[in-house]
């Protein structure tokens, strides 16, 4: 009596290799989506980050956008490869996989801290003994040009970054 291996039938390895791609879409779909979503976690204003945390979210930022791009192909290419001899419901599962990809590959690609951080439209100001919301203890960034002097809280610069105003008649322009 011999032990011999039985080979796998065709049908058999094309189905492994098959399972095998789904696998590696579902982890590119992961990867992709990790890789633009944990610097947005990381980097956020007013809360504490580490250096490591920080340093893990600028390497994701800087590298993102190629990794989306070789995902987004490696996925177009599964997809077209699975897509024959498949069914409705998994040619749904297909597409459907494609839009996180597609979608963190454009994201890749934008600097969305813009998007969180703008000049005020049109910002008033007002003497610091009428305003409530400015407490003795706040953090502001203060000018004095020509005898006339501003603050501006700390707190509010720090969602819209900027402040453009005029001050002794000089046109200034504030960032924190």
């Amino acid at each position: 009596m011999h032990n011999t291996a039985i080979e796998p039938s065709h049908q058999t390895k094309l189905k492994n290799r098959r399972r095998f791609a789904w696998a590696v879409l579902t982890i590119l779909v992961l990867t992709v989506l990790s890789a633009v979503i944990i610097p947005v976690g990381l980097i956020m204003p007013f809360r504490s980050q580490s250096q490591r945390g920080l340093a893990l979210a600028f390497g994701l930022r800087r590298w993102s956008p190629s990794l989306t791009l070789v995902a987004a192909v490696i996925a177009i290419a599964l997809v077209v490869w699975l897509w024959s001899n498949s069914r409705w419901w998994r040619k749904a599962v297909l597409v459907v996989a494609l839009i996180p990809i597609f979608s963190a590959a454009w994201f890749a690609r934008q600097n969305h801290f813009e998007w969180m951080f703008h000049p005020l439209p049109d910002p008033t100001y007002a003497p610091a003994t009428l305003v409530d919301f400015v407490d003795d203890r706040d953090m502001v960034v203060a000018v004095e040009i020509g005898g006339d002097a501003v603050a501006w809280p700390v707190r509010q610069m720090g969602y819209h970054h900027i402040v453009q105003d005029k001050v002794g008649g000089v046109p200034v322009v504030s960032t924190y």
